[in-house]
């Protein structure tokens, strides 16, 4: 079978596929998901900690020491542990959020899945969400992973981004057409 490329662009994507890779290789790919997603929520639940990551204030010999001791408290594997590093002492964990999702990208390739961000004016319960994923990967051919986001603002209905394909089956997208149509017709 052949290999598909797994790159992915920008300075987030090298430092993605390099972990991807280095993942495949020692044959660690899911544990270091696992740690990639224990280091997302850790970012999403500390404003400290995003602050950290990002500021040019702090030097990069303490972000190395942070992020060393974070590693070890969290109990993140060394694949994980080095990259962390690895960007502290290059300066680039501005980028640690954007590079978690390029090797989530480089995952789903890798897993012959598609993401679908659905966006709903009320939130989707568990048996929604499951037949939604099922239309959605009868059309794609690949298994699909929701993502899932509430917009009061649709004010029904539901808007789908499939890769770069968009469906907007939205009531508030059918009423700026019915809108468009009448002024079209005046």
């Amino acid at each position: 079978m052949t290999q598909e490329p797994t790159s992915v662009s920008g300075l987030a994507g090298r430092y993605a596929t390099a972990l991807f890779e280095l993942a495949r290789e020692t044959d660690t790919i899911e544990a270091v998901a696992a740690d990639l997603a224990s280091v997302r929520a850790m970012l999403r639940e500390s404003a400290d900690l995003r602050r950290a990551a990002r500021s040019p204030l702090i030097a990069r010999a303490e972000k190395s020491a942070a992020m060393a001791a974070l590693a070890q408290r969290a109990r993140l594997g060394k694949p994980v542990a080095g990259f962390l590093g690895v960007a502290a002492r290059n300066g680039r964990l501005f980028a640690l959020e954007a590079a978690i999702r390029a090797f989530d990208a480089l995952l789903a390739r890798h897993r012959g899945e598609i993401d679908a961000e659905v966006v709903t004016a009320r939130p989707l319960d568990a048996k929604r969400t499951a037949a939604i994923a099922g239309a959605l990967a009868r059309a794609s051919g690949r298994h699909v992973r929701i993502e899932a986001r509430v917009d009061e603002t649709l004010l029904g209905g539901l808007t789908v981004r499939l890769g770069s394909r968009m469906i907007d089956a939205s009531v508030r997208a059918r009423l700026r057409a019915l809108e468009a149509a009448m002024k079209g017709t005046a």
